[in-house]
């Protein structure tokens, strides 16, 4: 067994169930069940017994102990985190919390429980730490990609969380020797997004007849990677990745944001057509910035290619059209998160 935290969440959700479709492995899902986390996206597991759900924070040591004590995971893979800039934004705390004093809270837990298990155990135990490329900070126009060399320069209060709980887990496997691995991400879409961030924002508002909201001059540039390619990287690293090592995970896809808005509106004018005959991009409004916006990321995935085998299935053009489609054949799951507080927090970050 292996135990993910977070799974109930976009990315952790899709490894879930790319996991239990390549394997028979079962699958204890610790997630806390924030705004962002939903069961839903875990519908078709109900009543597979590989997949064991429980609700919980990886802050809650008691609870992480006797988890870890109770099923033997052979490896724990870490998805818990905020993870939207906008909101480390408005709101920090919640970030410093989950994802610095979480992680802390959780490699403690981890730590003991490695050291009681036996060397055989030990040996091939694994905690895998899933981060992002935002910890890198923001490129020049012409700058080579982010490569795991790159030094960290963090720019928002999510980025420096995530940049702190990076060092924990390098600190853990150095001092403790902990045997971690740690992957660095670029900007992910697909199924079961949350519609706050770019992608299913844009899919959800056009397709209820609101403004795009397109921050600045929306040349701000990102890395694409299609969640499903995500998760195969994962399952990659943690099958065969050197103990406390570094990966980058990108998509080879660099892109502006005002690009990918035009490309979605394109989709949805072949799939779902305006009424009215006119293009999605009638909707498009450009917003104030905001502050900090970093202007580009890029991901040097080169070092899992050459040491792993590992490169994305997914370019951007069929991973952007598979999820606009899967967008338009689930509106009942898009129905179903956009609750009132979600209703608010859009008004009050694009008003």
């Amino acid at each position: 067994m292996i135990l993910v935290t977070g799974g109930a969440g976009f990315i952790g959700a899709n490894f879930v169930l790319d996991w239990l479709a390549q394997h028979d492995e079962p699958v204890l899902n610790l997630d806390k069940l924030t705004y962002a986390g939903n069961l839903e996206s875990l519908a078709t597991l109900k009543g597979d017994a590989r997949h064991v759900f429980v609700q919980g924070d990886i802050g809650n040591s008691e609870l992480v102990s006797g988890l870890l004590v109770q099923y033997q995971p052979r490896a724990v893979v870490n998805f818990a985190a905020e993870s939207h800039v906008d909101r480390s934004i408005h709101g920090p705390e919640d970030f410093i919390q989950t994802n610095i004093v979480g992680t802390f809270r959780l490699l403690e837990s981890v730590r003991a429980y490695w050291g009681s298990l036996g060397q055989t155990e030990q040996a091939t135990f694994r905690f895998l730490h899933v981060s992002t490329d935002e910890v890198y900070g923001s490129l020049a126009p012409l700058a080579p990609a982010f490569t795991e060399q790159h030094r960290y320069e963090p720019n928002s209060p999510y980025s420096a969380s995530k940049a702190a709980s990076d060092h924990l887990v390098r600190a853990y496997h150095h001092t403790y020797g902990l045997p971690v691995l740690t992957t660095n991400c670029s900007n992910n879409y697909g199924p079961f997004h949350f519609p706050e961030k770019l992608i299913p924002l844009m899919i959800v508002n056009a397709l209820a007849g609101k403004p795009l909201p397109v921050y600045g001059d929306g040349m701000q540039i990102r890395d694409w990677l299609f969640v499903k390619d995500h998760a195969s990287a994962i399952r990659r690293v943690l099958a065969d990745g050197k103990v406390g090592e570094v990966y980058n995970v990108g998509g080879w896809n660099e892109k502006p944001n005002v690009e990918i808005v035009h490309t979605i509106c394109d989709l949805l004018d072949q799939l779902r057509p305006r009424s009215d005959g006119k293009s999605y991009k009638a909707q498009i409004t450009f917003v104030k910035d905001r502050p900090g916006h970093d202007r580009r990321y890029a991901i040097d995935a080169g070092k899992l290619e050459r040491e792993l085998g590992w490169k994305p299935a997914e370019t951007f053009d069929t991973g952007i059209r598979k999820t606009v489609q899967w967008y338009l054949d689930n509106p009942d799951w898009v129905a179903h998160v956009q609750s009132g507080a979600y209703r608010d927090w859009i008004s009050t970050q694009y008003q």
